[in-house]
């Protein structure tokens, strides 16, 4: 089922928190962040191992490198720079996750259980989940918040619920996720068809044979 009442993003102003219309525009501790109310969102959120410093490192000399090849002078970008640059950044972030670093503790089952039967439980009820995919060492969803109920809240209970399972059956403690998530706000049709499949088709696209945790 495909989300209704779509409207297109405004001309982004300036980074910290900026209110565009009703789109809200954040800075993250490394990544934008933008809000809408009654969005629906194309979100990442990975292992707290999933990329060491050199990996790192890659990420923020391509990033900057992107940013520069738009950004002239001064001027603001527009619309079209902007979701272009957007998408430069998020294909260069999914290709290294995809590599595979990091411990990839969500390849086990019963780790891919616990974070898959988490991301269901509150389906149609504080949001609902268009699409979903439990990678090795990482987690897409396409979600929508419902009602009152926030991103960052939905976020926040799904990775503590799942690092206090996942820590109790390793025995362990210490985090399990990284903090920050990368979002994106979904644009329009043609955007939310676009993040849908990629959800669904990443286990194959990153190489993983019969692979059962997407939905």
């Amino acid at each position: 089922m495909s989300p209704s009442g779509f409207q297109p993003l405004a001309k982004a102003g300036e980074a910290g928190m900026a209110k565009i219309g009703q789109v809200e525009k954040r800075r993250g501790a490394n990544l934008p962040h933008w809000k809408k109310d009654g969005a629906t969102y194309a979100v990442t959120f990975r292992l707290a191992d999933s990329l060491p410093k050199e990996a790192l490192d890659l990420l923020q000399r391509q990033i900057e490198a992107i940013e520069r090849k738009f950004q002239i002078g001064n001027q603001p970008l527009s619309l079209e720079e902007l979701v272009m640059q957007s998408k430069a950044r998020s294909d260069v972030y999914m290709r290294l996750l995809d590599a595979g670093y990091g411990q990839c503790l969500l390849r086990d089952d019963w780790a891919a259980e616990i974070v898959a039967k988490a991301l269901k439980h509150f389906d149609d009820d504080r949001y609902q989940l268009h699409a979903w995919c439990v990678m090795p060492n990482h987690v897409h969803v396409v979600v929508q918040p419902l009602r009152t109920h926030q991103l960052s809240q939905i976020l926040h209970s799904w990775k503590s619920f799942t690092a206090n399972a996942v820590n109790k059956e390793l025995g362990r403690s210490g985090p399990v996720w990284l903090r920050e998530s990368y979002d994106h706000l979904i644009r329009d049709e043609a955007d939310y068809q676009h993040h849908v499949r990629y959800a669904r088709e990443n286990p194959a696209a990153a190489g993983l044979v019969d692979w059962k945790w997407v939905g």
